[in-house]
């Protein structure tokens, strides 16, 4: 793998092959430590939590998903079409819950994802100190993926199957020999979309469990998006025409799979046929109801997933006139050009991490948001 490949700008990301053990013994490799990530390292322990510690989470909570919403059910977009007018308020109910068993669902196996790929990038990457940071994502990773499993299994039993295009997507991004790849893939645009759907269910939840939960897998994935933003800002401005363009158009590629995943009907036909509806209509259904204009109303919501999401990508330059009108068909560009750098998920991250520190018997010494939101 030639650093022209891999798009290296940095040595930080010099990545080797997989294969390649022997590179990591090389004497001289051990005194090459970047510094560009002690501060995200080192914080580390500022929001630590045990998805198996009751002290953080107690998954024995209970929760009625027969006969409350577990969101609110303004959320669902079916409820807006002539689905709605099928079904009687269990159904709604129903609706919205297993909708929400689909959706944690693929937070589960995107998690799943960010541990494999984080690991793997433990095989690649050259820097001790990008390897150390990427170790510490693998551990808080596995987390999540214990916390979203009990979570799951809680209040469904177990989660539903991942989607054809989210574990297509995952399956690419987690084999790809390509740093670029996965930290635009993985840490810019999966991460981002995580960071909108938690700071949506922790808005619009009514489990508190869930809202919990939501929080405290935040106070882990602002972090994560740290590294995705240091990543870009050493990357990005040094990019030939030719490197930016295929960036570019690998994020407008990812974009599309998430918005398909979560967005279209045919990838959740089960749930459909579990009140009764035939997926092929419910599709119809969408089609008819769903103009473009409201669809980009939704969008302006700052708690929306895919708002944040291209926020991120915008602030990052890997939105640049070339592709803006792609990402216009869904957001005013303009309005999110002028915001500041902040998230809507930052706020919550950051009282997250506060009660941890709290909680974990440490004393506050420096305010999250130097660290988490920077």
């Amino acid at each position: 793998m030639t650093i022209l490949t891999n798009i290296t700008k940095d040595p930080a990301y010099n990545a080797v092959d997989p294969t390649d053990f022997a590179s990591m013994m090389d004497v001289d490799r051990y005194n090459a430590r970047s510094t560009a990530f002690d501060k995200i390292i080192s914080a580390t322990h500022d929001h630590f939590w045990d998805p198996l510690d009751k002290k953080y989470i107690d998954f024995s909570e209970p929760f009625d998903i027969e006969k409350d919403y577990m969101v609110d059910p303004a959320l669902m977009t079916e409820l807006r079409t002539a689905v709605g007018d099928k079904l009687d308020e269990r159904g709604k109910i129903k609706l919205t819950n297993l909708n929400t068993l689909w959706s944690f669902s693929s937070i589960l196996h995107g998690e799943q994802g960010a541990l494999s790929l984080s690991a793997s990038l433990c095989h690649i990457l050259r820097d001790p100190g990008a390897q150390e940071y990427a170790a510490n994502q693998t551990r808080e990773e596995a987390r999540h993926v214990t916390a979203f499993a009990k979570y799951i299994q809680a209040r469904w039993g177990k989660p539903a199957a991942v989607g054809p295009a989210l574990g297509g997507l995952l399956t690419e991004l987690v084999n790809s020999p390509l740093v670029w790849k996965k930290l635009v893939g993985m840490q810019m645009l999966v991460e981002g979309l995580a960071m909108g759907a938690f700071a949506t269910f922790y808005q619009k939840g009514n489990d508190p469990l869930m809202v919990k939960l939501c929080q405290l897998v935040m106070t882990d994935e602002a972090f994560h998006h740290k590294f995705g933003k240091i990543w870009a800002d050493r990357t990005i401005p040094h990019l030939s025409k030719g490197e930016a363009e295929k960036i570019e158009d690998w994020a407008w590629e990812v974009f599309q799979v998430l918005l398909f995943n979560l967005a279209s009907p045919d990838q959740k036909g089960w749930i459909y046929r579990e009140l009764g509806l035939d997926p092929v209509w419910v599709q119809q259904a969408f089609m008819e109801a769903l103009t473009d204009a409201e669809i980009r109303k939704e969008l302006q919501d700052a708690t929306n997933i895919f708002r944040v999401l291209i926020k991120t990508l915008l602030k990052a330059g890997i939105i640049t006139d070339r592709t803006r009108n792609n990402y216009a068909s869904y957001i005013d560009m303009a309005e999110l050009h002028a915001e500041g750098d902040r998230m809507i998920g930052d706020d919550i991250a950051e009282e997250g991490i506060k009660y941890l520190m709290k909680l974990n018997g440490g004393t506050i010494l420096r305010t999250p948001s130097s660290i988490a939101a920077e």
